[in-house]
């Protein structure tokens, strides 16, 4: 009715041109008598004004009402045109109230819901991530996925009026065929990968020379066949190194089966002592087929530098683990050390002064550590400093022994006192510790140029990327052990003091459980080096000894332990009213692994708003792969996370359901 009114008022509007015209035709014979005078052509103009006048009445009354009805006319048939050809219109189309109730639909719309009344009815029945709620939160327009009966839709919903009420015309895209031409090109994508053998020369010197070629043999037979069952193709770089490419569609399918050549090349056995063990890395990225490569070579290095017989895939920025069951391999050789010892002496000749870190909560083997850097840059005569907060009662004794005139008063410097030290001419020294967070003060790392970082530690998905010297080695026992080695091949004429040599000896000794976990030679090579230089195991094992409340409380937490799963030891120490609770936490974690069938031991510890989870295992578990799920991380068979905005009897109950998943995955042995 609007639409017709507003035909006709236009109609009327151009049907009274002629009256202007008229007025003109007046205007022009009153115009002609004044200026010329002359009474024939007057009248004639006269005359012919009149008749235009009556000409103008004529039309103005008689077809007035005629075209307007016939415009009006056209105006409906044309609408009721248009609405035809809304109606058969390819595109899927229909109007919806504001409670997502189809109002109308046009026939495509109709055929893809014919059969299903729900749907016919409710858009929330064709797409459930559409609901009311949604719909009210639309304002102009808004665009969905959907999938409806197997057909995948670009869903467009745009705001418009129904009877003077909120209502949304809905329109389908069908993107299925889109979609599978983009999934087969991403499920054809190439990408690559590295195999590496972690421990190719151990294995090789535990057998006999003429049997190494056929135990070769049978691994690169193995490797080239995981891959080409998948279709891939595979290239030996060097004796212990593949590189292969893939689809991408093949990766699912991998990590569904967690990479099972990490188990089956520890299969092949011609007499070997020791079982081959690979590392696998895999890039993948969007972007290039370099950057692949350059994704497999960080994933690869990643692998390695969390003590192998893993599989590493870094997708992006997002990174995945699978395997690392098996005890890292002590490496017999000290090549590496050698290496980054000469590295470190290079860049500490380049640089003025030198600030060494450990992690939050600094243990002795974090002290012994970074003391022991402190001494080679002495020696080199660099001044250094080490960065220290707060302590427990064990670390507070040791570092008690250096606050004599033997040794400079800022020797031990504070966080606001490391920053204003720290320029463009100073080495950052990271010990025991590689994720940027844990650090006692993490603005350090943004303000220095030089840093290096020396762990044992397996490094996980958050490490310092911009470190110039990164030596990582998760198979030694302890940072003191890989500090001991750093020292004498700096210089064969350091001799450290009886107090550095006992701070490092400690934290060997700490770390290890007094040399009964992951002590290997180099260990007992490391320790044999600092009694030489005057370290006393007694002086040591007074260091540590508890208070009577502290071993009351790590024997409490021993009695109230559970196993679960007849191979986990959980429990929790109260830590209410002693110095260094999550020391003794991490103490009764020790204690319980010497009970008969305990395969991995957690123990819980409330201190300052925070659940603290000391997990230790001895051969069997390894508990950092446990603990990096619930966001912490550590060593294979010393590991640790916290807990925030949790009570322990919920990080219990997290805990379980964690190693009940894992499992069930086959992730952890039970």
């Amino acid at each position: 009715m609007k639409k017709e009114k507003s035909a006709s008022g236009i109609m009327g509007k151009y049907l009274r041109w002629p009256i202007l015209f008229v007025i003109l035709m007046i205007a022009a014979t009153v115009g002609i008598w004044f200026l010329t005078k002359d009474e024939k052509l007057t009248l004639f103009m006269g005359a012919v004004t009149l008749l235009g006048i009556i000409a103008a009445v004529i039309v103005y009354l008689y077809y007035r009402h005629s075209i307007t009805k016939s415009l009006v006319s056209f105006a409906i048939n044309a609408e009721e045109e248009q609405g035809k050809l809304i109606q058969d219109l390819d595109i899927p189309y229909a109007i919806a109230d504001e409670q997502g109730q189809f109002a109308w639909h046009n026939r495509a719309f109709n055929a893809i819901v014919s059969g299903d009344k729900a749907a016919r009815k409710d858009i929330e029945a064709m797409f459930p991530e559409i609901d009311e709620e949604t719909l009210s939160a639309i304002s102009g327009s808004k665009e969905f996925n959907g999938a409806f009966r197997d057909r995948k839709y670009k869903v467009v919903i745009r705001e418009t009026e129904l009877d003077g009420s909120r209502a949304f015309a809905v329109y389908l895209y069908d993107e299925t065929e889109l979609n599978n031409v983009y999934t087969r090109y991403d499920n054809d994508t190439q990408i690559v990968g590295l195999i590496y053998l972690d421990n190719y020369d151990e294995v090789a010197k535990s057998m006999e020379e003429v049997k190494r070629s056929l135990l070769v043999a049978l691994v690169d037979r193995t490797v080239s066949k995981y891959i080409s069952d998948i279709d891939g193709i595979v290239k030996k770089l060097e004796k212990d190194k593949y590189l292969f490419v893939i689809k991408k569609m093949y990766l699912t399918q991998l990590e569904t089966e967690r990479f099972s050549i990490l188990e089956e090349v520890k299969k092949v056995n011609i007499g070997n002592e020791i079982n081959v063990t690979v590392s696998i890395g895999i890039g993948y990225s969007t972007d290039s087929f370099a950057e692949n490569f350059e994704n497999a070579k960080t994933a690869i290095e990643m692998a390695l530098a969390r003590g192998g017989d893993q599989a590493v895939v870094k997708e992006g920025k997002a990174v995945r683990y699978y395997g690392g069951k098996s005890q890292s391999i002590e490496k017999s050789t000290r090549v590496k050390a050698r290496v980054k010892a000469g590295a470190f002496r290079e860049i500490l000749s380049e640089n003025e002064r030198v600030l060494v870190m450990g992690h939050k909560l600094m243990d002795i083997d974090c002290l012994g550590a970074a003391i022991g850097i402190w001494k080679v840059a002495g020696v080199l005569g660099k001044p250094a400093h080490i960065v220290i907060g707060e302590t427990s009662g064990s670390v507070r004794q040791m570092i008690e022994r250096f606050h004599t005139s033997e040794y400079p008063e800022d020797m031990f410097v504070t966080n606001a006192q490391a920053m204003d030290l720290a320029d463009e001419n100073t080495v950052l020294a990271i010990v025991d510790v590689n994720r940027p967070s844990l650090t006692e003060a993490p603005e350090l790392l943004d303000v220095a140029e030089t840093i290096v970082v020396f762990d044992h530690h397996r490094q996980g998905t958050e490490s310092i990327e911009q470190a110039t010297l990164s030596y990582i080695e998760p198979y030694a026992s302890s940072a003191c052990e890989m500090i001991a080695e750093i020292v004498q091949y700096i210089d064969d004429d350091i001799k450290l003091r009886s107090s550095e040599a006992d701070a490092m000896f400690a934290g060997i000794a700490v770390d290890t459980y007094n040399f009964t976990n992951q002590a290997g030679v180099r260990t007992f090579e490391a320790a044999a080096y600092l009694r030489k230089n005057g370290a006393d195991v007694t002086r040591v094992r007074k260091l540590f000894r508890d208070s009577l409340e502290d071993y009351r409380a790590k024997a409490e937490a021993i009695h109230m332990s559970e196993v679960f799963k007849n191979a986990f030891a959980i429990s929790e120490c109260n830590g209410e009213g002693l110095e260094s609770p999550t020391i003794i936490g991490a103490q009764a974690a020790n204690e319980l692994l010497d009970i008969e069938g305990v395969k991995a031991s957690f123990v819980f510890t409330n201190f300052r708003d925070q659940i603290y989870i000391s997990a230790r295992s001895i051969d069997e578990v390894n508990v950092q792969i446990i603990t990096e799920r619930m966001g912490g991380g550590g060593h294979r068979s010393i590991a640790g996370t916290q807990l925030k905005g949790v009570s322990v009897n919920e990080g219990i109950k997290e805990l379980k359901d964690l190693l009940t998943d894992m499992i069930q995955k086959g992730e952890l042995d039970q």
